[in-house]
């Protein structure tokens, strides 16, 4: 299981935030959130938004630190990338 989270560079509610992905499944993406307690309202189409204060944290359970740019070619290479007028959803899968 690898997923993969950006720094926490983007700016929202008064807070910066990262985003959580996996190249291989949502399934994947989605057991990994529930792991470090993301909860589902922080799925966004292809991604989690993790907010900074617990961007270590997951790291710590296992997500691989990589920038902004080289995670969405993984999200991209793996056919997972879905685009805001694509057909977002909390597909599974």
């Amino acid at each position: 299981m690898t997923v993969y989270i950006d720094p926490p560079n983007w700016p929202g509610h008064g807070r910066m935030w990262s985003h959580l992905v996996s190249d291989v499944s949502f399934d994947e993406l989605h057991a990994f959130a529930a792991s470090i307690g993301c909860p589902p309202r922080a799925f966004e189409r292809d991604h989690y938004d993790v907010p900074e204060q617990h961007y270590a944290e997951a790291v710590r359970a296992g997500a691989v630190e990589i920038g902004s740019k080289e995670l969405v070619r993984r999200l991209t290479r793996a056919g997972l990338r879905r685009r805001k007028n694509g057909d977002g959803g909390r597909a599974g899968g």
